[in-house]
């Protein structure tokens, strides 16, 4: 059974940082492009940042390029997401998953509010 564990929510003030921390168990992560995801209340999920699994290749969503910065370790199966000035339309539930098809069954999330 694969699971995803995301992990780093919390409060944060706008200007502030933030990382979180995807762990992924029973898989073979390396071969997997990985992605972070988000959902605001009221709203539909939303892909935010990908990265590919063979050279690290990153796309952000336009609301976060500059701001947040994908990245993995292939040796500890983890994939991060490093918030930096974030916004208080960043509030939200982030997931990590794989992007596109093949998504597996999503993790319970770290909640993120960013105060205003």
């Amino acid at each position: 059974q694969v699971k995803l564990v995301e992990s780093g929510g919390g409060l944060v003030q706008p200007g502030g940082s933030l990382r979180l921390s995807c762990g992924v168990y029973g898989s073979i992560f390396s071969i997997h492009p990985m992605g972070w995801y988000r959902q605001a209340p009221g709203k539909q999920r939303e892909l935010v940042a990908t990265i590919s699994s063979g050279d690290s290749r990153t796309n952000y969503a336009e609301s976060v390029t500059g701001r947040f910065t994908i990245s993995r370790d292939n040796a500890k199966n983890t994939v991060y997401l490093q918030m930096n000035s974030p916004k208080a339309e960043d509030t939200a539930v982030y997931y990590c998953n794989i992007p596109g098809n093949g998504q597996i069954t999503w993790g319970l999330g770290a909640q993120v509010t960013v105060s205003s």
